[in-house]
């Protein structure tokens, strides 16, 4: 069915014209002309890019109404640069909410979208400790159980502070290494940006215009097992408007 489906968006966007269009399928059809290969890019780009947002969005939503003293400081950091109620009206001013920032990467840290995942080594090569990997080894790394290792975090890893993030009220980003909810490196995630994009503009709006309480006493979310990190039996909430 998911290759029936990526099969078709691409038959829809050759009907629409590649070289119309500046999307980023069309420059990848432009291209290549192999349609397992572009089928595949398709995929990743709904595993990636839409799976990935929902789910750090279904877990900051979580953890705000647990937390409502971080909403109303994300709603206060964003009245004062944009002016109360006001919408964004530049990505500059976006960047300019350091809080909502550290808010989202700490929400991150604690739920992260991949909770494990896995490279293939090339070569023979030595992990930085020492430890020899051999060619064709499959390394895996966890990045939610890292999350929660108070000799990386510290003693409050369990804890949901964005204020670690930040320095003198300013976004301070950690070692991609050490938070490798993005990846690091040479594979760091193309949609990084993209993605924080989406994340902090859709929490913002939500923040700002309704009041969220939690349909009955919802306890620690257990997860579907899966690629993307999914709450099992979704978030079931109360929305009242401001």
């Amino acid at each position: 069915m998911v290759d029936i489906l990526a099969l078709e968006v691409i038959r829809q966007r050759r009907t629409m014209g590649i070289f119309s269009h500046k999307d980023l399928l069309s420059r990848f059809m432009r291209t290549l002309n192999d349609e397992t290969y572009l089928r595949d890019i398709v995929i990743t780009f709904l595993l990636a890019g839409r799976d990935t947002v929902a789910s750090a969005l279904t877990s900051f939503v979580w953890l705000l109404v647990k937390h409502p003293h971080v909403c109303s400081s994300i709603q206060l950091e964003a009245d004062t640069i944009t002016g109360q109620n006001q919408d964004l009206k530049s990505f500059e001013q976006l960047r300019e909410l350091h809080y909502l920032q550290a808010a989202v990467y700490e929400s991150m840290r604690l739920y992260p979208p991949i909770q494990f995942d896995s490279k293939f080594c090339q070569e023979d090569d030595l992990l930085p400790d020492g430890t020899f990997v051999k060619k064709g080894t499959r390394v895996t790394y966890h990045p939610y159980a890292m999350g929660r290792i108070k000799e990386i975090w510290g003693e409050d890893c369990l804890e949901f502070k964005p204020e670690r993030w930040l320095k003198n009220g300013v976004f301070f980003p950690e070692n991609p290494f050490k938070y490798p909810v993005f990846q690091a490196g040479f594979r760091v995630c193309l949609g990084k940006e993209m993605a924080l994009l989406d994340i902090k503009s859709v929490a913002l709006s939500v923040v700002r215009r309704f009041q969220i309480n939690f349909v009955s006493a919802y306890q620690i979310p257990r997860f579907s097992p899966g690629l993307t990190a999914t709450f099992s039996g979704g978030l079931p909430v109360l929305v009242r408007e401001k």
